[in-house]
């Protein structure tokens, strides 16, 4: 069996992945307050990559994400692990998470590449160039 590999996805593509897959983890890899004041994709489950007030790499987020799925069951080649969509602002944040994922032994890793505010525009705002609120998917907001 081949290694396993980061797939980047729109946010349609990961929205129908979730609306199909009945087993998939959805994620957003945003700061708690991200998730919580700029608003999240309707069923994800925030798990920070990077978290205030020291805006450093969460040293548990594998082992968060290992007990989201099946209480923390080892991914191996030959047991597939649960899907897992990751999203954050633009989806530089989500890759980094993935890739660390992908080097934990997770095999079915994807990103969403736009994340949910997408890049800046011209006039340095998002959401206006792409992402999931963008693209009119399912979102809310505290």
């Amino acid at each position: 069996m081949s290694k396993a590999e980061l797939e980047h996805i729109s946010p349609k593509q990961a929205y129908e992945m979730i609306q199909h897959e009945p087993n998939m983890v959805f994620v957003d890899v945003r700061s708690e307050m991200e998730f919580l004041f700029i608003g999240h994709p309707v069923g994800s489950v925030n798990i920070p990559w990077i978290e205030e007030p020291d805006w450093e790499i969460n040293p548990h987020f594998v082992r968060d994400i290992r007990k989201l799925i099946l209480g923390g069951v080892i991914c191996t080649e030959q047991s597939r692990c649960a899907p897992i969509v990751l999203i954050c602002r633009s989806g530089k944040r989500s890759a980094e998470a993935g890739q660390l994922l992908i080097e934990s032994k997770f095999n079915r890793v994807y990103n969403v590449d736009t994340g949910f505010e997408g890049d800046l525009d011209e006039t340095h705002h998002r959401s206006s160039v792409g992402g999931w609120r963008h693209d009119g998917l399912p979102w809310e907001q505290c």
